[in-house]
């Protein structure tokens, strides 16, 4: 009977202490903001470019959230089978880059950064416009 008490002892102390770190790291939240870039199977220049620019202005400005899992980048080609909902889902008539917020697993917001193509020949520019949005999008939600 001792041993079965401090083995259960034992499994209480460790559920309780995986638990915290799971709270510490942020592991356990399923709080987050995806942003998507959605394209197609063709990929033209200015296509590519705009992934690779919405990626540098999340890597760049947003380190802190991405290694917390807080934020994630995602490119998503909407042609394939399994992604063809997101179509419906955002309104989506071209590549796009949509911000969305899930929490515990449910989509709660989610933006369309609509002047992404406006913006598409300036990287600058571009970088600044996704940057000051994410930012935006992430205070607002918090």
């Amino acid at each position: 009977m001792a041993l079965i008490k401090r083995v259960t002892a034992v499994f209480i102390f460790c559920f309780l202490a995986l638990n915290v770190f799971l709270a510490t790291t942020g592991i356990a939240s399923e709080d987050k903001v995806i942003a998507y870039y959605f394209h197609g199977s063709f990929r033209c220049a200015t296509c590519t470019a705009m992934e690779a620019y919405s990626r540098q202005a999340i890597e760049t400005n947003f380190k802190d959230e991405l290694d917390s899992g807080k934020l994630e980048f995602k490119a998503v080609n909407v042609e394939e089978k399994d992604n063809e909902h997101f179509v419906n889902d955002y309104q989506l008539y071209t590549k796009s880059l949509i911000l969305s917020f899930a929490k515990d697993g449910k989509e709660i917001k989610s933006k369309n950064l609509d002047k992404i193509w406006q913006l598409a020949r300036n990287k600058q520019k571009f970088i600044d416009y996704v940057a000051a949005e994410i930012k935006g999008f992430l205070e607002d939600v918090n």
